[in-house]
């Protein structure tokens, strides 16, 4: 579970988010989205306090800056912590740490969303939670 905190500055908004990043996050940086208002231009998103995130979580942050930047926000994304840094690297298949600077190119992002998809997907096969064709 995660929670969220708003903290206005001029046309500025800073999104705080803390907590485990995973499957039940959308609906909360969803609310927290639709609380900024059309007056602002930038939207700072802070990771600062979300240690662990998933798959599931990464499509959530990469979906929150994709309908960011669709209402006209200049989205960025600071304060990445070792794990999740280390996901996206993974996911995108690039070696080391970096990889949240260099994902708020929309192509880099495309990319890490496609990938991140498919791992998803192949957890939950490997779960036994997605249905397999009959043979």
């Amino acid at each position: 579970m995660i929670t969220t905190s708003l903290q206005y500055h001029g046309t500025s908004v800073l999104l705080g988010i803390a907590g485990t990043l995973g499957e039940d996050a959308g609906a909360a940086l969803q609310r927290a989205l639709d609380s900024v208002e059309n007056s602002d231009r930038v939207l700072m998103i802070d990771m600062h306090q979300v240690p662990v995130m998933d798959a599931d979580g990464l499509l959530h942050v990469l979906d929150l800056h994709r309908r960011a930047e669709c209402l006209g926000l200049r989205t960025l994304i600071v304060g990445w912590q070792p794990q999740p840094q280390q996901l996206m690297a993974t996911v995108a298949g690039t070696p080391g740490a970096g990889a949240g600077e260099r994902y708020a190119v929309a192509g880099f992002r495309r990319l890490l969303q496609d990938r991140a998809q498919r791992a998803r997907d192949r957890a939950e096969l490997d779960a036994g939670s997605l249905p397999t064709p009959n043979a």
